[in-house]
């Protein structure tokens, strides 16, 4: 039966010739010392051939590839590298760079992550998570501004690219209704209100935007949930409470009938919708006097609250 050299090491079916992947690493070195970077290449693959589990060839070899351009192989080894319990720091960061220089940043982040968990204070590796931390942000503004671009042409598309009817085509022209975006600036209830937009005509159209997942005065409402985020920001702040103390029913108010008709009227049935509103809105409504005006007011009042007033 044949004895293994002394300096062979089995692991498992394999043989580590210890000796020889030792005499191969010292020529690489000198080589890479040399400035020699192929020789030093030649040099580390015949020790990375005899003991391919010791680390530290594996690290040499693939930083030197590395530097010659040859980074897929280089960043196998570096993969390698890092598989151990212990992994040296540098094999962790310039896999790091390799995977942030192909966009895989949640990986390049779990490497400079597990540097930091050896060392909290490695300069090169705080610097990086910060560099990581601002490209994945840089990706995600790109998508987000490609989304906007998208959805920019789909909302500029001219109303008559579409399969509309004559009549429908015509009663959107003459209301100056050129693209999809102008739709979802008006309501159904005003476009209803043109005497050339019937029932079959509103079909067409919220088919028209269904099918490219629109509706009808989507933007109206968006603009008008804006407006009113804005406005409960302002209240909570001049008044100090919070944002789900405007969501309570006017009901909460203990209202007169007469006062609690006409918030009905206007269809106000928050805390929050009735702060949004102007004294001038609810005196228009039929049978609103004076007597609930300054109910309402006292009401608010009570809650550090007021109705909108509009700016001079």
């Amino acid at each position: 039966m044949s004895q293994m050299q002394p300096s062979e090491v089995r692991i498992g079916q394999e043989i580590r010739d210890t000796d020889t992947a030792s005499r191969y690493f010292q020529q690489g070195f000198a080589a890479e010392q040399q400035g020699d970077r192929l020789g030093a290449i030649d040099a580390y693959e015949a020790a990375f051939v005899a003991d391919p589990d010791d680390p530290k060839i594996c690290f040499h070899l693939a930083f030197n590839l590395d530097l010659v351009g040859e980074e897929d192989e280089a960043l196998h080894l570096y993969e390698q590298c890092t598989q151990g319990p212990t992994p040296s720091l540098n094999s962790l960061i310039n896999l790091a760079v390799l995977y942030e220089d192909r966009n895989q940043y949640a990986k390049a982040e779990r490497c400079i992550r597990q540097v930091l968990a050896t060392d909290s204070n490695h300069d090169r590796a705080v610097l990086f998570i910060k560099d990581i931390e601002a490209s994945k942000h840089m990706i995600i503004d790109e998508h987000q501004e490609n989304r906007l671009e998208m959805q920019s042409a789909v909302l500029d598309t001219p109303v008559t690219d579409f399969d509309l009817s004559v009549r429908t085509r015509n009663g959107l022209r003459k209301m100056d209704i050129r693209t999809l975006g102008d739709l979802l600036r008006i309501s159904e209830a005003d476009l209803r209100s043109y005497k050339n937009v019937g029932d079959n005509s509103l079909d067409e159209i919220r088919a028209m935007l269904t099918q490219r997942g629109l509706r009808l005065g989507q933007a109206l409402e968006q603009q008008q949930s804006a407006a009113q985020q804005a406005v409960y920001d302002q209240l909570r702040s001049d008044s100090g409470s919070d944002q789900e103390f405007f969501s309570h029913s006017v009901a909460e108010l203990q209202l007169s009938v007469r006062a609690r008709k006409a918030l009905a009227l206007l269809n106000i049935q928050t805390i929050g919708e009735l702060c949004m509103r102007t004294e001038a809105e609810l005196m228009g409504v039929k049978n609103f006097g004076m007597t609930s005006l300054l109910e309402i007011k006292e009401r608010l009042a009570e809650g550090k609250l007021s109705l909108r007033t509009l700016e001079e």
